[in-house]
């Protein structure tokens, strides 16, 4: 039986619409008449819903509101008036109403608003989102406990003390300036400036003198001289962000500042000495961009000195958790909203979604959603339309230059590497098994069959690499232990 408390001074006509609407036994409805009243019921009985008068003849609607949520903050509040003003329907939902009706009430409406709100109430087992982000977890932190991120934060620690150039590639939305910012902050440079430049963003005209600057006359509209971003950052590290955009014609400058840190300002005859540590990130493939004369080789080489490649969101599923649960925490601050847990159904839900613009994306469906929201718990149909299940991604599985096995270990040979043979077999894994499940259409009985390997030892070692393959097909049975 689903317990309804109504608080209205209307103690004949709105109570027998109600009652009508929602009969024994079924439900049972239970009327106060004053705000002092209804707030003592809640406190007695715990209702499974509320229906709230905003005019009441004792206290303010909104006070007695507080006063239930103080109480319970799970109970859905549902704000019923006479008024019909924006204003008040406004004010309601900004404080957290689960939904705000006008009298004379819609009894269909009411029905399905009550439905959705029981619906809310009786969510089993929501998760709880923290109430406080660890120290580690302020806004602009990298999140993720899955093997590939932790592969991504040992690789940060190895290359962020070495001076030297960094590329980090992965798709659009995955982090790059992230990765490019925990570098700054652990290198001996922290105390120098950070800038950051998205090269796709800047028209090409204007790129040139935001790098390097302009002497005042170089070109219309250039009435006194500019210090560009090297200059600027003298001292510090500079994000070139989609530096796979950049126009050829300012390769050539960049791959002097990486060789000898020297350049002139546009429209300058004067040597400018620079002393900055150049991080680069892209989300496209820089060899193919070279083969096309996109982009010059020698550049190319320069930049992949050390290279640290993000995953998409779709490969480490394991971390959507952790990284729901923060933005919840974030953005419910934001938007002013009391979201403190989210229903299984809604975490399966985004779980099941392939992610094609990773976090970015994840950060705009849970602002959609808070928005929609009511109470709190955040419930699926509170999330916007999402489709697209997580299927194998062998392009982005492991670093772009993996592929080629003999610069993948080249590139990690240094005196700080301990572990080369590891993470060289790690890698050969992540890409054997990814090409097998591809092959087999994600069919795990036929991949591990084509591998050699049982079907419990292949998704213990996809485990370990934190990769998430959907299968299309699985025999009941389970293969002996190898």
């Amino acid at each position: 039986m689903a317990h309804l408390l109504l608080i209205d001074d209307d103690a004949v006509s709105v109570p027998h619409q109600v009652r009508e609407a929602f009969p024994a036994p079924a439900y049972r409805v239970s009327v106060a008449e004053s705000g002092s009243h209804g707030v003592e019921h809640v406190r007695r009985s715990s209702p499974d819903v509320v229906l709230l008068d905003l005019q009441l003849p004792d206290r303010p609607g909104l006070d007695v509101y507080r006063s239930i949520r103080a109480i319970d903050a799970r109970i859905p509040v549902i704000f019923i008036t006479a008024a019909k003003t924006a204003g008040a329907a406004i004010e309601a939902v900004k404080h957290g109403a689960f939904d705000y009706l006008h009298k004379p009430l819609d009894l269909g409406r009411l029905q399905s608003v009550v439905a959705e709100a029981l619906e809310v109430k009786h969510t089993p087992v929501p998760v709880r989102i923290a109430e406080a982000a660890s120290p580690a977890a302020g806004d602009g932190a990298m999140l993720g406990t899955s093997a590939r991120m932790l592969e991504i934060y040992k690789a940060i620690g190895r290359v962020a003390a070495q001076d030297v150039t960094v590329l980090i590639t992965g798709e659009s939305g995955t982090g790059k300036e992230l990765v490019a910012r925990a570098i700054y902050e652990h290198s001996a440079r922290s105390s120098g400036p950070f800038l950051a430049l998205n090269c796709a963003a800047i028209p090409e005209n204007l790129l040139e003198s935001e790098l390097f600057g302009h002497e005042r006359g170089a070109f219309t509209g250039a009435d006194r001289r500019r210090i560009g971003k090297f200059e600027q950052c003298n001292g510090g590290t500079v994000l070139l962000d989609e530096i796979g955009d950049m126009p050829m014609k300012l390769q050539a400058k960049i791959l002097r500042v990486l060789q000898d840190q020297t350049f002139e300002r546009l429209g300058g005859n004067e040597t400018i000495r620079t002393d900055v540590r150049l991080i680069a990130a892209t989300h496209r493939d820089l060899r193919v961009r070279a083969a096309e004369d996109k982009f010059r080789p020698d550049l190319y080489y320069r930049l992949g000195v050390f290279t640290i490649h993000l995953p998409p969101l779709r490969d480490r599923s394991e971390d959507l958790p952790i990284l729901v649960q923060h933005y919840l925490r974030r953005f419910s601050a934001e938007l002013g909203r009391e979201i403190r847990e989210i229903a299984p159904e809604a975490l399966a839900r985004l779980r099941a979604y392939s992610w094609p613009g990773n976090i970015r994306e994840l950060q705009s469906v849970l602002r959609q959603a808070l928005l929609r929201a009511s109470g709190t718990v955040l419930l699926p149909a509170f999330l916007p339309e999402i489709s697209g299940v997580v299927t194998p991604s062998r392009t982005h599985q492991i670093p772009e230059q993996s592929f080629d096995l003999e610069r993948f270990i080249r590139h990690r040979l240094s005196p700080s590497s301990s572990d080369l043979s590891a993470e060289t077999h790690r890698e050969v894994d992540r890409l054997l098994m990814s090409i097998a499940l591809e092959y087999t259409h994600g069919n795990h009985r036929e991949a591990s069959r084509l591998l050699g390997i049982s079907r419990q030892t292949m998704r213990m070692r996809l485990r370990s690499l934190g990769l998430h393959v959907a299968h299309s097909v699985e025999a009941d049975e389970e293969d002996p232990p190898s």
